[in-house]
């Protein structure tokens, strides 16, 4: 079959699951062989259908096709055959064992006889290896653990487990899309196009015909299904429409009610599973707003940012898991000169104006403020407690009910409802784009949304009409009457497939329900109010999957399938009779006002752990210490050692490795403070989380951390980081800290990892077993395996000048090879000095001319030419730098080298000559009570600034992470050194090698 019959295989398999067809849907996964549906499978098996378990896998394999699929078979068979046995049964098993079972015994027949005995068994749990077997559900369970095992190792199978990502409904999308072409051939194409089937090519009918919009199934309630509406509205200016004009063309085109056009895939989408702790139930902060809590709205993508909006006319944002209050912004008219004369009159009257709505742009970087008096305001925001004004723009007359951002025409743009009737669309910078007549009360709530490329906003009014608006001239679109005659709130899914309306009727009566799009119909009303209510109830969606209603006190959750409550819940008490609520984007944090002019905070497991993360973040970046000219950046992990540090190559971030296995990430943004947003000692980073909570963790499970050897690389664009800690290698998104695939199980254990500099998709990996793989990620293969050194593989680096590899081992080893072919092109011995031990760890890193290379070991300091793997320059410690070197690195430029030593000093060498031009005490960076306590604290490791070559980081035995630079009056570190006289080995003292005596070096 071709490769395009394929793909209109898995089209069909996409639309008989989005229309419900589930018996078809995996009779075609079967017969095709495509797809293996793993949820379907698991369903089986735990139900113990092992009928349609054995029919569904022959769709995939036959039972003698290798040794995984034998073992599949085998496996199901031999359950069934013991679950008859557990059934006394013996009828049944004496079948199973001669029809199903038998076909083994030609494979292992002793195994066979061993199942037949347990025949003579009044239970086969007296058989030895059969004594643990607990009951059905439990051993079905575990077998299916052992079936995925094999499915996922099975050749057969390799391809057909994940199903493509695909654009909802795209059978249909490109069936519009045909129509569409078909219709722009007509020789009179009219503006609603009648077309009736797909079994001929569609022609409009004569201009005198009757005009009806009936393309296959993709009408639009807010567009296209004139026929079906409650009280169809003529436009205000009707005519047809110009198919040269692009919005027009793309009015035509696509509307079926769908998920947005985010990309999702088939499998996820259909294999979804919930619980109720998924729902975020559980108090985790309560704090007090000072004002009754009008509108909030979480960051959408620092899921513990709440910007919250009181009556009294403040907003506030806050910092949940800190409990601080960020800033906060009292009501003022920015500028009243600019304001309406109708606004000045009725500001005269003295009346306090309240927030009616706070909300954040998608993006994060915009607020926007309504109030209860014709004024919006929108503020840029930067980060931390950055938020400046903006723009203040007269909106309404009146009240401003409601705001939202919405991307018409791809520009980010404010849209405004009001007492005035009107819905009006703005720039940012407060030019007026759309002005929207047509309701006949006040205008209560907005909803903008987009299908595909087609933007539109819902409106609801006070009289209960519900209204949808292209971004044109065009008038409303549609005209539905909204249950309860009353104020109304509609909201999508967060996948933007279903659609839901929430509000009360002026007899107090609630109302929820979800519409069907398509027919301008009410599709599902939810039960579950228990009274009247006094004013009008909030609601909220969440995971595709919960809504949520403030009500009598309570917050009530239902699952968006069911009409009948779920659960619900009163957060410990405290809350009004009508609380209004939000969730965060992810939906694991919930805020809901209190009675006390405050809010709580509920949260899941996973919103608990991204508020703990960040009230005590294992390496918390918050506090300043400014010692003998040096800015430090002070951050504790308790019972953690720094084991790796990495800059961003970006220089916006601190990438850690903690002992533990987990990273952390700072990023600085960019502000007044620091206008470039790089990383700097004179500014504070935020321990950054995405909005899900993750954290970055390796893979640990079984792993001795006191003997495993950590190891990270960071691909060149920051993208994705590579780690591992003694387990198997962890590759994670640096966005959504999710793992994207994880390889190399030991043993042997990965100790060091490198990008190759010409493709992110190959690895070079260094083992505990001293072979170094050359890996594919992108096939999951192992190209080649490096074989030169004797232990334990320490550094590894790259120089694309010289094509070459070099490799540094525990062995005191270097070895080169060549990145062509992968063969061993030399291999030396590093000089350790007399004495000495050659044992330790032995790094590389090549200079920026990609010839000259450092390496590190606890003895020394060297420079070799790695032309010719010659050394050129040594240095070994000595007098105040005395101890062992823990870890060093070359600066960007390579003009400098910042090394680490055990006793908690620190070097700064020229790159070129390996002189000291000065060095760092720990007197400076470390309180008293750490120097005089029983643990010694040393930095373990180093990483130089990607693009100032006088800043470093240190990752220090303690936990703590410390950023340093020069002080501003000196710019640069020490002075340069005497030109070099070609010594070698240059054994001099810290005050001979410059004009400076040891305690002006000391830092």
């Amino acid at each position: 079959m071709s490769s395009l019959s394929r793909e209109l295989v898995f089209l069909i398999l996409q639309f008989l699951e989005e229309e419900k067809f589930k018996e078809s849907v995996h009779k075609l996964e079967k017969e095709s062989g495509f797809f293996f549906n793993m949820k379907y499978f698991e369903e089986k098996v735990q139900a113990g259908d092992w009928d349609e378990v054995e029919k569904y896998l022959s769709g995939f394999t036959k039972v003698d096709d290798n040794r995984y699929s034998m073992k599949i078979f085998f496996e199901i068979r031999k359950q069934k055959y013991l679950e008859a046995l557990d059934r006394q049964d013996k009828a049944k098993a004496v079948d199973i064992l001669v029809n199903d079972l038998k076909v083994f015994s030609t494979f292992n027949e002793e195994l066979f006889k061993e199942i037949t005995q347990l025949l003579t068994l009044s239970n086969f749990r007296e058989n030895e290896q059969l004594s643990k077997y607990g009951d059905t559900k439990t051993a079905r369970g575990i077998m299916l653990i052992e079936l995925k095992k094999l499915i996922e190792a099975n050749p057969l199978f390799r391809d057909k487990l994940a199903f493509p990502t695909l654009k909802s409904s795209r059978l249909r999308t490109l069936i519009n899309q045909s129509l569409n072409w078909q219709h722009q051939l007509c020789k009179n194409p009219r503006a609603n196009p009648d077309i009736k089937t797909l079994f001929t090519d569609h022609t409009c009918s004569p201009p005198n015909a009757c005009i009806l919009c009936i393309a296959w199934n993709t009408q639009c309630m807010m567009l296209t299904s004139l026929s079906v509406l409650k009280h169809p509205r003529t436009p205000p200016t009707p005519g047809m429409v110009d198919y040269q004009n692009p919005d027009h063309e793309q009015l035509m085109k696509r509307l079926r009610p769908a998920p947005s056009a985010e990309e999702v895939t088939y499998s996820s989408s259909r294999h979804q599973t919930w619980s109720l702790d998924d729902l975020p139930r559980t108090v985790a902060v309560s704090l007090h707003q000072g004002s009754t809590v009008i509108s909030m709205d979480f960051h959408p993508s620092h899921q513990t940012l709440l910007l919250v909006g009181s009556s009294n006319g403040e907003i506030t944002l806050w910092e949940l898991a800190m409990r601080d209050r960020l800033v906060s912004k009292p009501f003022k008219i920015w500028d009243m000169a600019a304001c309406s004369l109708p606004f000045q009159a009725s500001i005269v009257k003295d009346v306090p104006i309240s927030v009616s709505r706070v909300a954040w742009s998608p993006d994060g970087n915009y607020v926007g403020v309504a109030f209860t008096k014709h004024l919006i305001q929108l503020y840029s925001y930067a980060g931390s407690n950055d938020l400046r004004q903006h723009s203040q723009i007269d909106a309404h007359v009146g009240a401003v009910n409601d705001l939202a951002f919405a991307y018409p025409n791809k520009l980010l743009c404010v849209v405004t409802c009001g007492d005035d009737k009107l819905i009006k669309v703005w720039e940012l910078s407060g030019r007026k784009l759309f002005n929207f007549e047509g309701h006949e009360a006040p205008v209560y709530s907005i909803c903008p949304h987009h299908k595909e490329n087609i933007q539109f906003i819902f409106s609801t009014a006070i009289d209960g009409k519900i209204k949808a608006w292209l971004y044109d001239t065009m008038g409303s679109r549609v005209d539905y009457d909204a249950p309860g005659h009353w104020c109304t709130t509609m909201l999508y899914s967060a996948d933007g497939s279903r659609l839901f309306s929430c509000g009360t009727s002026k007899d107090g009566d609630s109302f929820l329900v979800e519409w069907n799009e398509s027919e301008g119909t009410i599709k599902r009303t939810y039960a579950g109010f228990r009274k009247k209510s006094n004013g009008v109830v909030q609601f909220d969606t969440t995971q595709n999957h919960f809504l949520a209603v403030g009500e009598d006190s309570q917050i009530k959750f239902w699952d968006m399938d069911n009409v009948n409550i779920l659960t619900s819940t009163d957060a410990e008490g405290g809350l009004p009779n009508l609380p209004r609520l939000r969730f965060s984007k992810e939906g694991n944090l919930l805020a809901v006002t209190t009675a006390d002019n405050g809010f709580k905070i509920l949260a899941n497991a996973i919103g608990l752990r991204s508020l703990r993360a960040v009230e005590n973040p294992p390496f918390e970046a918050h506090s300043y210490l400014l010692v003998h000219g040096y800015l430090l950046l002070l951050s504790q992990v308790k019972r953690t050692r720094v084991v790796r540090l990495l800059y961003t190559n970006s220089a916006v971030g601190l990438l850690a490795l903690g002992s533990n296995g987990v990273q952390k990430l700072w990023k600085w943004h960019r502000n007044e403070q620091n206008p470039s947003g790089k990383a700097t000692a004179s500014a504070v980073p935020q321990h950054w989380l995405p909005s899900s909570g993750l954290l970055m963790a390796n893979d640990v499970a079984g792993v001795n951390l006191e003997e495993a050897v950590p190891c990270i690389a960071l691909s060149k664009n920051d993208s994705y980081v590579m780690s591992a800690t003694g387990g198997k290698i962890s590759l994670f998104n640096m966005m959504t800290f999710k793992v994207m695939t994880t390889f190399m199980s030991p043993p042997p254990a990965s100790t060091f990892l490198a990008f190759h500099p010409q493709d992110n998709n190959i690895i070079a990996i260094g083992t505990e077993d001293s072979t170094i793989h050359i890996y594919n990620v992108r096939v999951d293969e192992v190209k080649s395996k490096l074989k030169g050194h004797q232990k334990r593989i320490t550094g590894l680096a790259f120089s694309t000048s010289l094509n070459i590899l070099v490799s540094s081992g525990a062995d005191a080893q270097l070895c080169v090879w060549s990145i062509d072919t992968w063969e061993k092109r030399k291999s030396v011995t590093i000089h350790i000095p007399a004495g000495k031990t050659p044992t330790g760890d032995t790094r590389v890193q090549f200079n920026a001319d990609q010839v000259r290379m450092l390496v590190v070991h606890e003895t020394q300091l060297a420079i070799y030419d790695a032309s010719k793997m010659e050394r050129i320059r040594q240095w070994t410690p000595q007098d105040a730098l005395s101890a062992p070197i823990s870890c060093a690195v070359y600066s960007c430029n390579s003009q400098l080298v910042f090394a680490t030593f055990c006793d908690g000093n620190i070097g700064v060498f020229d790159a070129d000559t390996l002189r000291l031009r000065c060095y760092i005490a720990p007197s400076t960076y470390l309180s008293p009570s750490v120097l005089n306590g029983s643990q010694t604290v040393y930095p373990h490791v180093v990483a130089a600034h990607p693009l100032e070559p006088n800043q470093f980081a240190i990752g220090l035995t303690d936990g703590s992470v410390k950023v340093m630079e020069p002080s501003e009056s000196e710019g640069k570190w020490g002075v340069s050194p005497p030109v070099d006289n070609g010594i070698l080995n240059s054994r001099t003292t810290s005050s001979s090698t410059s004009n400076h005596t040891p305690d002006q070096l000391q830092r």
